[in-house]
């Protein structure tokens, strides 16, 4: 489970067969990756569109076990850009501990309490402040994923990868960049880029950055196994 369908498309080129499902979802595909099944699924940011997601999955398919993956921004000024990031915990509403793959694709990876909340921390002030609450790194899907696994008695991982770093504030505040459902609004971004032309080479650079992450990410899932 992603909020979009970019941060699957390092792990999409690792596939061995990729099917499109239709179900009313942004994006869904199975894929077949090392011999064995698994189902992508992203349907937008936030809290209430990933535990949509998971119960139309659920629906179709006979679920094992959720993971929550993507992009995490970063609170701790330790983590680097496309760092793999395994949460133990999941701060913010008390979700509490999580479950750990039971084996690992190689390179180094980093730990820690992920901060799961319904916004996009765009500055690197607000990073810091968040960094407060003891969490290395922020997303706003994983806490609706894990309750939703609590719910449908499955094993719950979060394999997260770094985009933004904390001491980088993104080129908009993306939390206006958000329609009635919730999801970020492609028409809202151009105008807001357009109404500020500076904001580009910005914009640009993130979209660099998030490929690289997903690259990264796909690398490491691939490899990987719960």
């Amino acid at each position: 489970m992603a909020a979009e369908a970019r941060e699957f498309s390092g792990l999409l080129r690792k596939a061995e067969r990729v099917v499109k499902l239709s179900w009313p979802l942004d994006f869904a595909r199975k894929v077949w990756l090392n011999g064995r099944a698994a189902v992508l699924v992203a349907n937008g940011p936030g809290p209430k569109l990933a535990g949509e997601a998971v119960e139309i999955a659920r629906r179709h398919e006979e679920l094992s076990g959720l993971v929550s993956t993507g992009f995490c921004g970063a609170l701790d000024p330790t983590l680097k850009l496309c760092d793999i990031f395994i949460a133990t915990e999941l701060g913010g509403n008390g979700y509490g501990a999580v479950a750990q793959p039971l084996a690992l694709a190689r390179g180094p990876v980093k730990n820690g309490t992920l901060l799961s909340q319904d916004f996009v921390a765009s500055t690197a002030a607000e990073k810091s402040e968040l960094r407060k609450t003891g969490a290395a790194a922020i997303e706003m899907e994983a806490g609706a994923v894990a309750q939703k696994a609590q719910e449908y008695n499955l094993p719950f991982y979060c394999i997260r990868v770094v985009s933004d770093t904390a001491d980088e504030s993104l080129p908009l505040d993306f939390n206006q960049m958000r329609d009635a459902s919730g999801r970020f609004s492609v028409a809202k971004i151009l105008t807001a880029a357009i109404l500020r032309p500076a904001v580009f080479p910005s914009l640009m650079k993130l979209n660099k950055n998030s490929k690289a992450a997903s690259q990264a990410l796909g690398d490491f899932l691939a490899g990987t196994r719960f």
